[in-house]
């Protein structure tokens, strides 16, 4: 009988604790999908401490510590913003790491309200993603998610990946972290203008170069349900069983917000200030 679970990465900079966020998740993954999850951590001795004893992870596997040369702005609503570290180039690791047969590799900003995905593992299709995205505000320009650069290929989210351990699979992965290893050179053949690496991207320049080079998709299928997001320029409100509260950016009104919500769907909440504001009232 094969394994199933799910794999999630948390490694903290200076001020986001990705390791709670990483604990909450688990809590939803339990709650809606009722599998395993195993977290990928560079922090296992403060996860430890933060578990106080609880058994939500089926296994923690620890990764060498790096302060992270990869920086970005992380921006709280409109009018907040701070340059941290982005610690995300250890991803094309997820296919060794994973100690399950059938893999759900989730970022730890997912907040997952309903048990749509427990259907990938009844799948036969090896490898699947988001590739289509929905904007809360529905107010936005949102071609950024359409492809990796303005003359580029097709934008695939890395967000949520499911993956099967097998050969197309393995040669995938291992692709991916062909690209990260020599990010300078492919981010320029892809025009990508940002030097700040993405899985996003190297998902996508590893999925192009696995079709042939050619626009048309045939080694990821679709996950199912629709990619929900907001921007980090929004705000999480509060979360309430499969219940989310947001005020999204109004659009030409900087600053000013319209409240939304919903319900049942599960939504990658880019904000993390605001999600840890709701998770454990944070200040920063």
């Amino acid at each position: 009988m094969s394994k199933n679970g799910v794999l999630l990465f948390a490694r903290n900079n200076s001020v986001l604790d990705y390791v709670k966020q990483a604990i909450f998740l688990a809590g939803r993954i339990k709650t809606y999908l009722n599998i395993p999850t195993s977290i990928v951590t560079d922090s296992t001795d403060y996860l430890i401490n933060q578990l106080d004893g609880e058994s939500i992870f089926d296994e923690i596997i620890p990764i060498p510590f790096e302060d992270g040369t990869n920086k970005r702005f992380y921006f709280d609503g409109t009018l907040t913003h701070k340059r941290l570290s982005f610690k995300n180039d250890f991803r094309a690791s997820a296919y060794d790491l994973s100690p399950y047969d059938n893999t759900l590799l989730m970022d730890t900003d997912y907040i997952i309200s309903n048990s749509l995905f427990k259907s990938c593992f009844t799948s036969n299709e090896n490898i699947m993603m988001f590739k289509e995205s929905y904007d809360l505000s529905d107010t936005r320009d949102n071609t950024e998610f359409d492809f990796v650069s303005d003359c580029g290929v097709d934008f695939w989210w890395a967000t949520v990946v499911f993956f099967k351990k097998c050969e197309s699979s393995k040669i995938l992965f291992d692709l991916i972290g062909h690209v990260s290893d020599n990010w300078s050179y492919y981010r320029r053949l892809y025009q990508i203008q940002s030097p700040m690496f993405r899985n996003d991207f190297a998902f996508s320049i590893a999925i192009h170069i696995l079709n042939g080079l050619i626009g048309e998709n045939s080694c990821v299928a679709k996950l199912p349900g629709k990619h929900y997001y907001t921007i980090d320029k929004d705000l999480l409100v509060s979360i309430d069983d499969d219940y989310l509260s947001f005020l999204v950016e109004r659009k030409d009104y900087l600053g000013e917000y319209l409240a939304l919500s919903t319900k049942g769907q599960s939504v990658h909440v880019m904000n993390k200030f605001s999600l840890e504001r709701v998770l454990y009232g944070r200040t920063f």
